[in-house]
């Protein structure tokens, strides 16, 4: 038989194996048949008086395979605690009559509404428009709303076609793209044009737009929003913008600006080049807080606390030797300091800074994720708040006395009522060049220590991002199944400083791998690991890692890369992440591509024997679906055992809607209990591998 031949006949006959038998349907474990029933809170808003929160409240649609907004309100104690509206992303006037809130309206898409508390009948539709709004603030005195909408580029270019005959049905025009500020519109192209800000009566009417030109409000479509901030006497609106695609491309930059609403004119608040963000106005008018960094050619930077006068002059940094990215600015009423929460070594709390100086004060503390998202004038504040063992409920708290923290919703009390939920254990580890790594081990419910558990070693994406001590039902339902669950933060997470993130800078996959390896021994340590069935995991850039893992490792008995990237350089042309040429690399590839061939996981596969699983969504820009393809192939023609599964209806990562989260737990469980390695170190199907499937 032809060699060519016989290598695809190899190939077929490793399609078809048996699958894993299915997940059993638990009351008393936290399996995927709940995972429709699990509700998620976020985005508390309390009154200027402190008198009432609001929040938004998803619950799963089971009908349409989607995540449902609604708005709940409550009294401050949590008393009357009811449903308001459809919606999401509320916000209070500054009387604190009225809400405003984004829904779905007409004629299309997401639209701004504004509604009377205590008036019966329905909310007001403010605006009108044909492309998605966001990011909508009201001014100080209630009669203006500032908001975000994405502005497509028209295509100008004109061409002599012929005419076309009566009744024909000819192609239409392509698409013309020319900058670097475009989105991904509801059915995977990409469209050209500019994120800008817009006013509009609170009363509804024509909104009128504030800025134009070739860039874009917020920091791209990445960023998802404009930070934004009305001044007291509503009369300009700073914000923050992108005009990194008309600047030196070795920086991604962003400026603050500020526009005069009655004269249209727009000045630059801050003169030095950098990264400048999350602009927020005194209450007095007189300065600005912002969070950012210089300038910088580092794959990541953490950003720092500065004030400015409105008017203009010298920046200062408030936030002295902090070194961790603050969030969720909020002035204190005199002026004298801001309030805000921030990442830590997993866990998330609320910090001070003083406008005089002295540094960062820890307002809150806690092995919790504790945000801030808005505060009453009296500086009682709400957020929400998890741990391991509790998902996400609203909070309330005192800025001036934060010791005690008041939970006012309980939405998962019923679902989880009975239910033997997962533990989790923290793990602190020594890796390679005396790097302190942090990380978890989730043991199963009703653990027994006496066994040794399968583990599935999952990495988180970013790569600068990190695992927290949140809530994780992924995870918690890994354990149900009887995995151990490991996560860990490698060298380039955040929340642990500079020099630990800057660990893997223009050096990625780089140490991180070695903290990965060091986290599973440090599991295997501990006593409760089986060595022969080790697995791992991760999606976007956990993809990468995982991908990388397997091609320097043959220690895990089968992996699921989910979204990853493969090949540095045919991701430049691929992704929709802006200005992605100088994103991990010191050179561009056609100056020197060693440093992007050698960080690329298609460059080991060769020594690839674990069985993958791929699986990415096929509306996937930022990781695109080629990625995988690539590395399907690659694996294919090699001979060893792989799976690609390609998601509907999926744009990054293969969880959004439900049932695909659901898919994507499965999926993996049943790859995952097929294999074990042999004392040899060579993956074997498992003789646990039995039954069949549904889909």
């Amino acid at each position: 038989m032809n060699s060519r031949f016989a290598v695809l006949a190899a190939l077929v006959s490793l399609a078809a194996f048996p699958a894993a038998a299915q997940e059993t349907p638990s009351a008393t474990r936290l399996t995927n048949d709940h995972y429709f029933d699990f509700e998620r809170v976020s985005n508390a808003q309390i009154s200027p008086d402190g008198a009432r929160i609001v929040y938004t409240r998803q619950q799963a649609n089971k009908i349409e395979d989607r995540w449902d907004s609604s708005l709940w309100i409550m009294t401050a104690d949590g008393g009357q605690h009811r449903f308001l509206s459809k919606g999401s992303n509320p916000r209070w006037s500054s009387d604190g009559k009225r809400i405003l809130y984004i829904a779905e309206g007409e004629p299309r898409g997401p639209q701004i509404f504004v509604r009377w508390i205590d008036t019966d009948g329905p909310a007001t539709q403010v605006t009108h428009a044909t492309n998605k709004v966001a990011d909508a603030r009201w001014s100080p005195d209630g009669k203006s709303i500032a908001f975000s909408m994405f502005v497509p580029e028209k295509d100008k270019w004109n061409i002599s076609m012929p005419a076309a005959p009566d009744g024909a049905k000819w192609t239409g025009a392509p698409r013309v793209v020319e900058t670097l500020h475009y989105r991904q519109d509801q059915v995977g192209f990409l469209e050209d044009g500019q994120t800008h800000l817009f006013v509009v009566s609170a009363d509804g009417g024509a909104p009128r737009r504030i800025t134009s030109g070739k860039w874009s409000a917020g920091a791209g479509e990445l960023r998802g929003a404009v930070p934004l901030d009305w001044t007291p006497d509503s009369k300009a609106v700073v914000f923050e913008a992108d005009r990194s695609a008309e600047a030196d491309l070795h920086y991604q930059t962003s400026q603050l600006l500020v526009a005069d609403l009655a004269t249209g004119a727009m000045r630059e608040l801050v003169a030095q080049p950098g990264s400048w963000s999350r602009p927020a106005v005194s209450p007095d008018g007189k300065t600005v807080a912002f969070t950012g960094y210089p300038q910088s050619k580092r794959t990541h930077t953490v950003s720092d606390l500065y004030v400015i006068p409105f008017a203009g002059g010298e920046m200062r940094k408030i936030s002295g030797d902090y070194d961790r990215d603050p969030g969720n600015l909020h002035w204190s009423p005199d002026s004298a300091g801001v309030y805000f929460d921030a990442d830590d070594r997993g866990s998330r709390n609320v910090e001070f800074a003083a406008t005089a100086g002295g540094g960062v004060k820890p307002v809150t503390t806690g092995a919790h994720v504790l945000t801030m998202d808005s505060a009453s004038s009296d500086l009682v504040a709400v957020g929400t708040r998890t741990d391991p063992d509790n998902p996400p409920d609203v909070v309330r708290y005192n800025l001036r006395r934060p010791g005690e923290i008041t939970r006012l919703t309980s939405v998962n009390a019923g679902l989880l009522a009975g239910m033997h939920l997962a533990k989790t254990e923290e793990i602190d580890f020594t890796s390679s060049g005396n790097a302190k790594v942090q990380g978890w081990v989730v043991k199963p419910p009703d653990f027994d220590a006496a066994k040794k558990y399968p583990l599935i070693l999952e990495i988180h994406g970013g790569p600068f991002a990190m695992y927290s001590v949140a809530f994780n039902y992924m995870f918690q339902n890994f354990a149900a199944n009887d995995f151990v669950v490991l996560y860990l933060n490698p060298r380039g997470s955040t929340g642990y400083g500079t020099a630990f993130s800057g660990g893997i800078d223009h050096n990625y996959p780089g140490p991180d791998y070695d903290d990965l390896m060091a986290g599973v021994d440090a599991a295997i340590a501990k006593g409760l690991v089986d060595p022969t069935r080790m697995y791992v995991s991760g999606c976007s850039g956990g993809g990468v890692l995982s991908s990388w893992v397997i091609g320097h490792t043959d220690r895990f008995a089968a992996a699921a890369v989910r979204c990853p990237v493969i090949d540095w350089l045919s991701m430049t042309g691929n992704t929709d992440i802006p200005l992605f040429t100088y994103s991990f690399f010191q050179k561009p590839f056609w100056e020197d591509p060693s440093d992007w061939l050698a960080h690329s996981s298609v460059m080991t596969v060769g020594k690839v024997t674990t069985p993958t699983l791929l699986m990415t969504g096929l509306l996937d820009r930022r990781t695109p679906m080629p990625q995988t393809e690539e590395y399907y192939a690659a694996l294919k023609v090699r001979g060893v055992p792989v799976k690609l599964l390609q998601f509907e209806g999926e744009y990054h990562g293969t969880g959004s809607k439900p049932s695909n989260f659901i898919r994507t737990q499965l999926y993996m469980m049943s790859w995952f209990k097929k294999y074990a390695r042999t004392a040899e170190g060579k993956s074997t199907p498992a003789s646990a591998a039995a039954g069949g499937g549904n889909e």
